[in-house]
């Protein structure tokens, strides 16, 4: 099966290795990683991300132990749309989290509009961290986890938004 995903991954953090585990689980996987241009237009918070080769740099990294592990292939692949890779006919799956669903279901109409199948649309639920709330990139780069969910010391029973 060749599978697809999307995002900017900055910081990577178990959230999105959740992501990257499944993808691998069910064939080969391409990452569309937003170009910078991108990136700057889709942001929800107006914080800096990081330049696109240190991004691909950490993701390559992450995807090729993944690899090994299961013994897949992986290529990653410039976004410079929000649909993404995902519109072109050789891919067979399409892993998402809930809040990227919708994205999924709009890569799917694309597809009809073209002629091509539908993708399988994997939801990937959200890893949470200890405090119980969602690991985010946007929560590790305020300071208040790191990328494993583990609360900053020091921000101990203050709310994600102090």
């Amino acid at each position: 099966m060749k599978v697809a995903l999307g995002g900017t991954f900055d910081p990577i953090h178990d959230g999105h290795r959740r992501l990257f585990a499944r993808a691998f689980e069910l064939g080969d996987v391409t990452v569309g990683l937003t170009s910078d241009e991108l990136a700057t237009e889709t942001r929800h918070e107006k914080r800096r991300v990081r330049p696109y080769e240190e991004r691909r740099r950490d993701l390559d990294a992450e995807l090729a132990w993944l690899a090994a592990e299961y013994g897949r292939e992986y290529e990653i692949h410039t976004l410079a749309e929000p649909t993404g890779i995902a519109t072109e006919p050789r891919f067979d799956a399409l892993v998402v989290s809930p809040e990227t669903r919708a994205g999924g279901e709009r890569v799917n109409e694309i597809r009809r509009e073209r002629g091509l199948d539908p993708l399988d649309i994997e939801v990937v639920g959200h890893a949470r961290a200890e405090d119980g709330e969602i690991i985010s990139s946007t929560r590790i780069v305020r300071g208040e986890i790191d990328a494993h969910g583990n609360v900053t010391p020091g921000r101990e029973g203050r709310s994600p938004a102090e």
